[in-house]
């Protein structure tokens, strides 16, 4: 098993290029280093790799004069973001905001900074999905607007399968789906040609649908969440992150 990390800076702490992400003191890499401290190497932590918690734009990039995402502006942000996350005790840096370039990038920055041995988990299939909502609430995101620009188009398996094979060429250790549940095929797909073990990310929307429904007796709850957890792995998914994971590893122990 393993932890993924989001950050939740103040509200004061967000700027027009989440310069927070970064800093010793953001409250992400104070939490990593603090749980490295704690659990040294008896858990794999992982942390978002991603800016649109720490902008007060809510965009995962750099914005243009025009308020567009700029990709190459933001690529060495990411950089910064994915060496700051290593030096604070990441095993796993994982860029979520579908930059293209994003994984060649933060692997030249990692290694000239001495971070070789750690590793990208690519978010590589990450769907402009409705299924975030919950997530978004928690977090208190300030996105105007939407991210079709950089994600993915629901409709559209073949272009994630070209952005799953660019991520693979560009060196990705690990590559993933987001959502899961909605996007089986793709998983599947992208477990047919990949190299390196897949992800696949259970996302906020779809833990709430079950979880609502339990809480409403309308479905059991353990069993739906494990069926919906052994659905994942059957599509071909060698990892799997999930709001039930706690749950699922004392069910399954």
């Amino acid at each position: 098993g393993g932890l993924m990390l989001f950050g939740v800076p103040a509200q004061a702490d967000k700027d027009s290029t989440g310069s927070a992400g970064a800093a010793p003191d953001g409250v992400l890499n104070t939490a990593l280093r603090d749980l490295a401290a704690d659990l040294g190497d008896a858990t794999v932590l992982m942390a978002d790799t991603c800016l649109d918690e720490f902008t007060d734009h809510g965009h995962c990039g750099v914005l243009d004069r025009v308020g567009r995402v700029d990709n190459d502006a933001t690529l060495p942000r990411y950089v910064e973001l994915a060496v700051a996350q290593a030096d604070s005790g990441a095993h796993v840096v994982s860029p979520s905001g579908m930059m293209d370039g994003q994984v060649a990038a933060i692997r030249d920055g990692l290694d000239a900074a001495g971070h070789s041995d750690v590793v990208i988990l690519a978010y590589a299939a990450k769907f402009a999905s409705a299924f975030y909502g919950p997530f978004r609430d928690a977090v208190a995101s300030t996105l105007a607007g939407d991210r079709r620009t950089y994600q993915q188009e629901p409709g559209n398996a073949r272009e994630a399968l070209r952005e799953v094979a660019l991520d693979l060429a560009e060196g990705a250790d690990i590559v993933m789906v987001k959502p899961a549940m909605g996007y089986l095929d793709v998983i599947a797909a992208t477990a047919a040609v990949s190299s390196v073990p897949v992800a696949a990310y259970q996302v906020s929307g779809e833990y709430a649908m079950i979880a609502a429904a339990a809480a409403n007796g309308w479905i059991d709850g353990r069993s739906a969440a494990l069926e919906s957890l052994i659905g994942i792995r059957r599509a071909g998914a060698d990892i799997v992150l999930s709001y039930w994971a706690a749950e699922a590893a004392g069910w399954l122990a």
